[in-house]
């Protein structure tokens, strides 16, 4: 299972990296939201299913590094390369563009992999800072992703982009960009904290045991 997870993650890199970016509009900034939310929504969370246990597992070697300093890690990531100026660095500089997605990925990884990994020793205590990581990721992912697809102006761009050959006004590709932080990051980790908290109010809870004669 962890084999297939972490071949899956590496696959999804290739297709975001080696295909989309490359043959897309990177001007656009829904495919710039496709690529993103790809990268920490989709491939993060299967490499880091696949790594945990093994000995790329940071929190097994760190355990201080908890899952509510990698969630406070990834808002900063996640919120700066988002400042207009960066954007534009980013659309106009392959090198830039290319720093800008290893950041997502380590900022993706770190959080899930202080959420999913770890020694046995007081795992259900990360399974509910992990869960209030990864909720904490959703509420600011929709926030974000809420201000952009109600923006009445553009923030990025000023010139008419293609979305898989669909051309765009920069308010609507803006918007449609929100629109793709909302439905695929903000369910995602709203998934992924839910599932966390489920499993430790369900390891915390005592067998009952049957009574004589049942």
């Amino acid at each position: 299972m962890k084999t297939i997870s972490l071949i899956a993650g590496l696959i999804l890199l290739v297709l975001l990296w080696g295909v989309l970016l490359p043959f897309a509009d990177r001007s656009s900034f829904a495919i710039h939201m496709i690529a993103h939310m790809g990268v920490v929504a989709g491939a993060a969370p299967l490499i880091a299913i696949g790594l945990s246990g093994a000995r790329f597992d940071l929190p097994a070697r760190w355990p201080w590094f908890s899952p509510i300093l990698a969630s406070i890690i990834e808002l900063v990531a996640v919120w700066a390369w988002h400042i207009p100026v960066l954007r534009v660095l980013s659309e106009n500089s392959g090198l830039v563009a290319g720093l800008e997605q290893i950041i997502f990925l380590l900022a993706g990884l770190i959080l899930w992999l202080s959420c999913l990994g770890g020694l046995e020793a007081g795992r259900d205590a990360r399974r509910l800072a992990g869960a209030v990581g990864l909720l904490f990721t959703s509420m600011h992912m929709t926030l974000l992703g809420a201000l952009l697809a109600l923006s009445p102006r553009a923030l990025y761009g000023s010139a008419e982009v293609t979305c898989f050959g669909i051309p765009l006004s920069p308010v609507v590709d803006q918007q449609a960009g929100g629109v793709i932080m909302l439905l695929v990051g903000a369910a995602v980790y709203l998934a992924g904290g839910v599932s966390l908290l489920a499993k430790t109010l369900n390891t915390g809870i005592p067998a009952v045991p049957g009574r004589r004669g049942e």
